[in-house]
């Protein structure tokens, strides 16, 4: 006589969170399917996705649960790709052998038997395989609850706070200005000054001066607030609202947009990569990651973990593998799934090693043979000023960049290169990041940005 699995280890299946070999998330436990004959669980229909779910058919031979995780001998990507029964409840007898030979595993007497050695212990209670046998905890806890990333419309005025608050150098030039009794060569020498050392650059800063001495002259500045106001506006000018901002994500039916994300080494690409996906996520955007990024240690594993955060797919290659290839294959697999968006993070590079700009160019050529790039963003560290030019420029020539994201824009950082790498590449300022929160990026918001540097 077969011994039924108890009520209460049906329903620790049932609530489980499903993982691979090496402990990587792939889904929830939806449906149990027991033996016939036996009454055992034998296969388990897993939902994998959040924005597009999917049902996926998991053998229990081999598996352990353990603290609500049930880890299953097989990696993700090949329990992604199994045959799909063409009904949502039960397994016909064709369909429970077609899934029997993909995973490797034998039937006989309408039960699952491992083949070659009998199954580990199911958590080890009444009725599981293996029962009695100690079990096997996965080496990961199990993924947490997905999270609700913010919505980016109101991240730019809990940014626009933080840049207020900070110590910045525009903020304390125009105070400085304000606090004078008369504006002599020495206070507009000063000012002048402290714009240049803010990034601002000689020409914007010129520009700037000029107006305001034209402007304050004839008004004067006995009303500090109508002083205020003009800086502001010039500001606004020089950092150009007339600028298109917005992502291109129109695509055509069936193929994903795809923007790439480019950068030297420490800008914080990857960060950015998952950062722009949460963002996207709380757009309500179907999104895939592409961890072209071969070459940095845990690069991939890093992308991964903002990914599962908020149920986003990542698509890895081995460490050094070809970048083009996993690019190429992430856009393929975004084809397949049909998802909205494919971010592709590639490794950081040094502007001065042509051999590795080349190597970007590749990887956007690989890239279009299966779909259209629509966006380059150039991922530049705020803090590093004139060198963040020279960067850019050496990026723009070898990829075409259409955007950049400014990273670490906070009290270190001075604000003025948002005016110069516009100028310098002719493109504008699409996120700034303003601190390590997986939130804090936002949106480039002119006047909001302006009015953050002027501690407003």
């Amino acid at each position: 006589m077969t011994t039924q699995p108890s009520q209460q280890r049906l329903e620790q299946l049932l609530d489980a969170v499903v993982v691979d070999e090496d402990g990587a998330r792939v889904g929830e436990v939806a449906q149990i399917l027991l033996d016939n004959v036996s009454g055992r669980p034998t296969w388990v229909r897993v939902v994998a996705g959040a924005l597009r779910p999917r049902p996926i058919l998991v053998p229990l031979v081999g598996a352990s649960l353990k603290a609500g995780a049930l880890r299953v001998p097989h990696p993700r990507a090949r329990l992604r790709a199994a045959p799909r029964p063409a009904a949502q409840e039960g397994l016909s007898p064709e369909e429970e052998e077609t899934l029997a030979a993909y995973y490797g595993i034998a039937l006989a007497d309408d039960d699952l038997v491992p083949a070659p050695a009998p199954p580990p212990a199911l958590g080890g209670a009444e009725g599981a395989p293996g029962a009695g046998e100690s079990e096997e905890a996965p080496s990961e806890p199990a993924a947490p609850q997905l999270e609700i990333p913010e919505a980016p419309a109101g991240r730019m005025v809990r940014l626009r706070r933080r840049l207020a608050g900070s110590n910045n150098h525009l903020a304390r030039a125009l105070a400085d200005l304000l606090s004078a009794d008369r504006l002599d060569e020495d206070v507009w020498d000063d000012f002048e000054t402290t714009l240049i050392t803010s990034d601002l650059g000689v020409g914007p800063t010129a520009e700037l001066v000029e107006r305001l001495r034209r402007e304050l002259a004839v008004e004067g500045i006995s009303e500090p607030a109508r002083a205020r106001e003009l800086l502001r506006r010039e500001l606004i000018g020089l950092v150009d609202p007339s600028l298109d901002r917005g992502l291109a994500l129109e695509h055509a039916e069936g193929v994903p947009a795809v923007i790439m994300l480019v950068g030297v080494n420490g800008t914080g690409k990857t960060t950015t990569v998952g950062k722009l996906g949460r963002m996207l996520v709380a757009q309500g955007r179907s999104v895939l990651f592409g961890a072209a990024d071969t070459f940095r240690a845990a690069a991939a594993e890093q992308l991964g973990t903002w990914g599962e955060r908020v149920g986003v797919r990542t698509v890895r290659g081995a460490e050094g593998a070809d970048p083009a290839s996993v690019a190429f294959n992430a856009v393929d697999e975004g084809i397949t799934e049909g998802v909205d968006v494919v971010l592709v993070d590639t490794a950081g590079r040094l502007h001065t090693k042509v051999g590795l700009m080349d190597e970007l160019g590749k990887v956007k050529r690989v890239i279009e043979k299966k779909a259209p790039v629509g966006e380059v963003l150039l991922v530049l560290d705020a803090t590093t000023g004139q060198n963040g030019l020279a960067q850019a420029r050496v990026f723009a020539e070898a990829v075409d960049v259409t955007g950049i994201v400014l990273t670490k824009l906070d009290g270190s950082a001075k604000g003025g290169i948002v005016v110069q790498v516009q100028r310098e590449l002719g493109v504008p300022v699409k996120f700034i990041g303003l601190g390590e929160g997986a939130d804090d990026l936002a949106p480039f918001d002119p006047e909001g940005f302006v009015d953050g540097l002027l501690g407003e």
